[in-house]
C-alpha cells in the first residue's frame, strides 16, 4: 500500500503541473536557469558579479550609462584579466536618448609604424613561423581601450573619471575574492605564460600560480595606473609614463611597439551597419570586426519561417548552420580595416546579395563553399552592458584576444599586452594582410537591436568566432522563438567550426563542411537527423561563448536583464 507521505507529494506535484503547463512546458524546453533581473532605474549586466556591482553604485550615485560602463570595464580589467584589460581593444554602441540617436566607437589600436612586412616575414622566418605567434611581441598592437574610454567619457560621460575609477583603484589596493570561473581560466593562464619576460608572474600570481576559488587577489601597480588615469587623463598613457614604460619594455626585448605609435593613436567614431529583421533593426559596428556576419546571417535566414520550424528542430538548425558557412566565407575574406581597402560592405549585407546566397541552401549540407562576392582589386573578451534612469545605453566590449594576451606585462603598470595582432594575414593579396599603422581583424562585436525607431536590446555573446553565431542564436531564440532574455541565453547553443579564417589565403574555401557542435544537453535524435543531412556532427568540446543583454521594455517603463548562467556573472539593477 501506497504511504501517505509519498502519496501526498505525487498529489501535489500533479496539481502544480496541471495548474500551470506553461511554465513547465517551458522550463522543459528552454532550459530555464533563472528569473530575468527587472529594474525601473537602471541597470548594469557583466561577467563578474562584483564589477556590476560596482557599475550599480555608479549609477546610483549619479552617474550615467557610459560613466558605468567605463567603471565596469575597469573593475573587469581587474577582477577578469583572463578576458580583458587596458593592454587590449574596445568597441561599443551607445544609445543617448537626449539625443535620439545611437553612437559608435572603433577603438582598436594599430601595428607598429616600424614594422614592415618585410622585416615581420624575415622575423617570422627566423622563428620559423609560417604566422604572427600569439606568443610573440609580434603580435602587439597599440591599446585602444583607454583612449574608447575617454573618447566616451569626453562626449557623453557625466561623472568625473577620477571617481569612476576610484572603486577599482580601493580593490586593486585592498584585494579581491576570485570566483570559479574566472580562477580556472586565470590558473590555466599563469600556466601557460610564467615564461613571459616582464612582470607578470609578480602582477597575476600567488607564489607563482593562479588563484583558487575565493582567494584573494591583489594588483597594486594597476591601482596606480587607474590612479594615474583619474587624475592626469589618457594623455599619461598616451603621451606619458604608462607609454614610456612600454616603449621601454618593447626596446629591451626586441619588440617594435614604440612611444611614437602611442602618440599617434586615435579612436574612431563611426556609422553603425545595420538590417531589418523581422521588423527589428539589429546594429553592429562593421569595419575590422566580424559584425557584419550577424547581419548577414539574419538576412539570409529572414527567408526561412523559423518559428513554424521550431526551436532546435533540425530543420532550423540545418538552415542557421548553412547561413553561418555562408556569411564567414565571406568574412575570411573582405572583413579589414577600411583605411586600407575599398570594402564591399553595402553589398555584403544588402537583401539582395542574400537573396542569393539563400538560393545555395538546400536540405543537404553545403561541403565546398565560397564567398559570393567578386575579389577586392588591389576565448578572450568580455561584453558588459549598462543602462540608466535618463534611458541611455550602452552595448560595450573588450578583450586582451586571447586569454590575458601575450603575457607580457611592462614593469610597474599593472596589465597584459594584448596579442590581437595575431590575427592579420600574412598573404599579400588579402584585405586583411599585415601592415605598418593598420587594424587587425577583431572577432569582439557588441551588438545593439531598435524597434519602432527606439532602443530595445543590447547584445553580447563574448567567445572569438563564435561570437555572430552566439548573436544570432540569441537573437533568433527571442524574435523567432518568443523566449526572454534569460532563457534565450540558457537554451542549448551549437557551434560551427574549420571555416577558412581572416587570416589564411585569400584562395582557399571550406572544403570539408565543417564541424557542427553542440553543447551536451543536446538530443541525440536531433543530432541523428542533422548527420542524415550531410553534417558533422558531434556533441561537446568547443567554446559556446558567454551572454550579456538588457532589453528596454517601453510599455511599462522597465529594464529587464539576462546574464550567462554558465560562468560567474550578473545582471543587477535598481
Amino acid at each position: 500500500m501506497m504511504k501517505k507521505p509519498f502519496l501526498t507529494l505525487l498529489i501535489l506535484l500533479i496539481m502544480t503541473i496541471s495548474n500551470s503547463p506553461a511554465q513547465f512546458d517551458r522550463l522543459n524546453e528552454h532550459f530555464i536557469t533563472r528569473s530575468e533581473v527587472i529594474a525601473a532605474n537602471g541597470m548594469v549586466a557583466t561577467s563578474h558579479p562584483l564589477a556590476a556591482q560596482i557599475g550599480l553604485d555608479i549609477l546610483k550615485n549619479g552617474g550615467n550609462a557610459i560613466d558605468a560602463a567605463i567603471a565596469t570595464n575597469a573593475a573587469m580589467g581587474l577582477m577578469e584579466p583572463t578576458g580583458n584589460g587596458i593592454g587590449g581593444d574596445l568597441f561599443a554602441i551607445v544609445w543617448i536618448e537626449e539625443e535620439g540617436k545611437l553612437f559608435a566607437i572603433n577603438a582598436s589600436g594599430r601595428s607598429p609604424m616600424g614594422l614592415s612586412y618585410d622585416q615581420l616575414m624575415k622575423e617570422l622566418e627566423a622563428m620559423d613561423e609560417n604566422r604572427i605567434p600569439p606568443s610573440s611581441l609580434l603580435s602587439v598592437s597599440v591599446p585602444g581601450a583607454v583612449d574608447g574610454w575617454f573618447e566616451l567619457h569626453d562626449r557623453f560621460g557625466h561623472m568625473p573619471m577620477s571617481e569612476i575609477l576610484h572603486p577599482s583603484v580601493q580593490y586593486a589596493e585592498q584585494g579581491f575574492p576570485v570566483p570559479e570561473v574566472i580562477a580556472d581560466a586565470w590558473r590555466r593562464s599563469v600556466r601557460f605564460l610564467s615564461g613571459r619576460e616582464g612582470a607578470f608572474l609578480e602582477t597575476f600570481s600567488i607564489d607563482g600560480r593562479g588563484p583558487e576559488k575565493g582567494e584573494i587577489m591583489r594588483n597594486p601597480d594597476l591601482g596606480n595606473t587607474y590612479r594615474l588615469l583619474g587624475e592626469m587623463g589618457r594623455d599619461v598613457f598616451y603621451r606619458g609614463e604608462i607609454a614610456e614604460k612600454i616603449d621601454a619594455f618593447m626596446r629591451e626585448h626586441g619588440g617594435y611597439l614604440t612611444f611614437e605609435d602611442f602618440v599617434a593613436h586615435r579612436s574612431e567614431w563611426i556609422e553603425t551597419i545595420s538590417t531589418n529583421y523581422r521588423g527589428y533593426e539589429v546594429h553592429q559596428i562593421g569595419q575590422n570586426n566580424q559584425g557584419t556576419a550577424v547581419l548577414q546571417m539574419l538576412n539570409i535566414l529572414e527567408g526561412f519561417d523559423l518559428s513554424e520550424m521550431g526551436f532546435n528542430s533540425p530543420e532550423a538548425l540545418h538552415v542557421m548552420i548553412e547561413a553561418k558557412k555562408l556569411a564567414f566565407e565571406d568574412r575570411a575574406k573582405f572583413y579589414s580595416d577600411p583605411d586600407f581597402n575599398e570594402l564591399p560592405f553595402d553589398e555584403l549585407i544588402s537583401k539582395e546579395y542574400a537573396e542569393k546566397r539563400r538560393a545555395l541552401i538546400s536540405d543537404r549540407a553545403m561541403e565546398r563553399v565560397t564567398s559570393g562576392v567578386d575579389g577586392l582589386k588591389e576565448g578572450g573578451t568580455i561584453f558588459l552592458t549598462t543602462a540608466d534612469s535618463q534611458g541611455n545605453m550602452v552595448s560595450l566590449i573588450q578583450s586582451n584576444f586571447r586569454g590575458m594576451g601575450t603575457g607580457f606585462v611592462a614593469p610597474g603598470t599593472g596589465f597584459s599586452l594584448q596579442n590581437r595582432g595575431e590575427l592579420f594575414s600574412l598573404d599579400p593579396n588579402h584585405p586583411n594582410v599585415y601592415e605598418p599603422g593598420k587594424r587587425p581583424f577583431h572577432t569582439i562585436i557588441p551588438g545593439f537591436v531598435m524597434k519602432d525607431g527606439k532602443p530595445w536590446f543590447t547584445v553580447g555573446v563574448m567567445g572569438g568566432e563564435f561570437q555572430p553565431m552566439g548573436h544570432v542564436q540569441i537573437l533568433v531564440n527571442m524574435i523567432d522563438f518568443g523566449m526572454n532574455v534569460q532563457e534565450a541565453s540558457d537554451a542549448i547553443r551549437w557551434l560551427h567550426t574549420n571555416s577558412t579564417e581572416p587570416t589564411g589565403r585569400f584562395d582557399e574555401y571550406l572544403n570539408d563542411g565543417g564541424l557542427v557542435r553542440f553543447e551536451s544537453d543536446i538530443d541525440q535524435s536531433i543530432v541523428d537527423a542533422l548527420r542524415a543531412m550531410g553534417h558533422n556532427v558531434e556533441i561537446g568540446g568547443g567554446f559556446y561563448g558567454r551572454f550579456q543583454g538588457i532589453l528596454l521594455d517601453h510599455e511599462k517603463g522597465v529594464y529587464i536583464g539576462g546574464s550567462e548562467a554558465r560562468a560567474d556573472g550578473q545582471a543587477v539593477g535598481y
